[in-house]
């Protein structure tokens, strides 16, 4: 909206008029009668200013507007805007519109579970340890996952040096793998996308690692693809802006995860997703893993039970609850 003048600053010029036009009992007609036209000019002038500030105004929105959409990423068309709206935090104006986080920023800026939301997680690993355990992300609260599932496997994949330095390996059967997450977080929206219209993202391809899909991770540890996991968190990459890596691969590699047999089990398995208050994560979550298999939600953590995969079914998701066992 045009600013509009207000009412202290339309009569600046009326003051010295009327000062003009009350010297004094003895003024001349003459004087008087040319206060009063400079009076009438002054009211004729206050809509002609009204309309210039107006036209001011206009013009520097509409340069506004210009410069906003050059800047816009080319990667996100107008249509995944909303999309996208809540799903990071906005970028540093500072440095360009560009993120190339540091070890430590990207430390700082990770999101930890609340203790209620940790709470969840512990008591979901400790009704099923001794059991097969893997983690996207690496967290200092995870570390007592593995004392929790000792006996078990506990698998984690993590794409910062520094937090995977911070913790041993090989204690109490944890495994931690280094891995790079390539895909930035604003091609999610052409990414769901590709995923629904592609055979090779359906449910029912059996060899992820050699997957054409654009979302499945196929480079990690061998084991991750053979082993049947009881329980996968979903709490990294940090994709905490629109170029940082996204969790986008890391659900649906999840959600594909959670669905095949494995070696000798054919039992569920309960994804946790984490920081589903992002768009990203909520649809992507909705997506693969299915508003029927959620048992669980305590703030911003979701946890869902996902069946073996039905060989005849093309889709992830159907129209009926096919979770057992009840919520945690």
């Amino acid at each position: 909206m045009p600013p509009q003048v207000s009412h202290g600053g339309a009569f600046q010029i009326g003051p010295s008029v009327l000062f003009c036009n009350g010297g004094g009992s003895g003024s001349s007609p003459k004087h008087g009668g040319t206060a009063r036209r400079m009076k009438f000019h002054g009211k004729k002038l206050l809509p002609l200013l009204v309309l210039v500030l107006s036209c001011l105004s206009i013009l520097r929105l509409l340069k506004i507007a210009m410069i906003t959409s050059h800047s816009s990423s080319p990667e996100c068309s107008s249509e995944c805007s909303n999309f996208l709206s809540n799903a990071t935090p906005a970028v540093d104006s500072e440095s360009g519109g560009r993120h190339e986080p540091t070890p430590a920023a990207t430390a700082a800026n990770a999101t930890l579970l609340t203790p209620k939301e940790f709470m969840v997680l512990s008591k979901l690993v400790t009704r099923k340890a001794p059991c097969n355990l893997l983690v996207f992300g690496l967290q200092s609260q995870y570390y007592n996952l593995s004392s929790i599932n000792a006996g078990g496997i506990t698998v984690f994949l993590e794409d910062d040096p520094l937090k995977i330095s911070e913790i041993k390996a090989d204690f109490n059967g944890t495994r931690i793998y280094s891995v790079k997450y390539q895909i930035a977080a604003k091609k999610a929206y052409n990414l769901l996308k590709h995923a629904r219209k592609n055979p090779a993202c359906s449910p029912t391809i059996n060899l992820l690692n050699q997957s054409s899909c654009k979302l499945a991770l196929r480079n990690l540890p061998e084991d991750v693809y053979k082993l049947k996991w009881d329980v996968v968190v979903v709490d990294g990459p940090i994709g905490d802006t629109p170029e940082a890596p996204g969790r986008m691969p890391t659900i649906y590699t999840a959600g594909m995860l959670a669905r095949t047999d494995g070696i000798g089990k054919k039992t569920m398995t309960d994804v946790v997703v984490h920081d589903v208050h992002r768009t990203i994560e909520k649809w992507f979550s909705w997506e693969f893993f299915c508003e029927q298999n959620l048992v669980s939600a305590r703030g911003k953590l979701w946890v869902f039970r996902i069946p073996v995969h039905q060989s005849n079914s093309t889709s992830f998701c159907s129209s009926e609850t096919v979770v057992n066992g009840g919520s945690i």
